[in-house]
């Protein structure tokens, strides 16, 4: 038996625990469970309380990264499994195919906001002012497909400071490390023409030398929680967090966003 089952995307998510479709009849559950993005997961907690203040039981809401979140949601129906997949991104083809194939057939994808990514430092930080560019050459393995030697931001900006690359950031399984990759790493990737025209050539290539990210120490990944790498740039002033915007207002801790 199939169940109507909902993909809520984006950072906002009062829309997505109140828009759960019904469960199936043999369900054991007497509340929805919701899983996913660590971007979404405050607003969502807070749905949850405020379903239960109208005296139905809290939805169980889970912070495990969006494409985590979205492996559990498409591994089948019933109680085993969760009603709602929370991410900062939409759903890949290969997701959804792993969907139908496990029965999940029944689902809506529903955008419920926007989100941006924000490259954060501590109160006391230097206030570094990041360019797209700059953060590709700082970050990919292979920027412009050579190895990425760059120690510090001036090795990649002669007009930044001369401090070591040190930046926390979501894994691979978070859809504001999929962001990161879409809307920083390939910006910057593709201001260099030579690898406009590899996209043309070859895509395959294209995305692996824009979008691969080092892994030397400069870019360490700090886990799903976001909280985790607040913590982490409070503690190192000189090191750059990145995670989604919605975090950086909510700490009050914005300092540079790629312009």
């Amino acid at each position: 038996m199939t169940r109507f089952k909902t993909i809520a995307f984006a950072a906002i998510s009062s829309v997505a625990l109140a828009a759960c479709g019904g469960g199936s009849s043999g369900s054991s559950r007497d509340a929805a469970w919701a899983v996913g993005s660590s971007t979404i997961y405050p607003f969502a907690a807070a749905v949850a309380e405020e379903v239960a203040k109208g005296g139905v039981k809290a939805p169980k809401v889970e912070q495990n990264g969006s494409g985590a979140g979205i492996k559990l949601f498409c591994a089948g129906v019933g109680a085993a499994h969760p009603d709602i997949a929370n991410a900062s991104r939409r759903i890949k083809k290969s997701e959804f195919e792993d969907c139908q194939k496990n029965g999940v057939k029944d689902i809506a994808e529903i955008q419920v906001g926007l989100d941006g990514i924000a490259f954060a430092e501590g109160k006391s930080g230097p206030g570094i002012a990041l360019t797209p560019t700059d953060v590709y050459k700082a970050l990919a393995a292979n920027p412009f497909g050579k190895p990425n030697t760059a120690k510090t931001w001036k090795d990649v900006n002669p007009a930044l400071p001369a401090l070591p690359i040190q930046v926390y950031g979501p894994p691979t399984t978070s859809g504001t490390r999929d962001a990161l990759a879409e809307l920083i790493l390939t910006k910057g990737c593709d201001s260099d023409p030579a690898m406009k025209a590899l996209k043309e050539k070859d895509k395959d290539a294209h995305k692996k030398t824009c979008t691969e990210v080092r892994e030397d120490g400069a870019y360490v990944d700090s886990g799903e929680e976001d909280n985790l790498i607040v913590q982490k740039i409070a503690a190192n002033p000189k090191a750059v967090g990145v995670f989604g915007f919605a975090h950086a207002a909510w700490f009050y801790l914005a300092r540079t966003l790629p312009r």
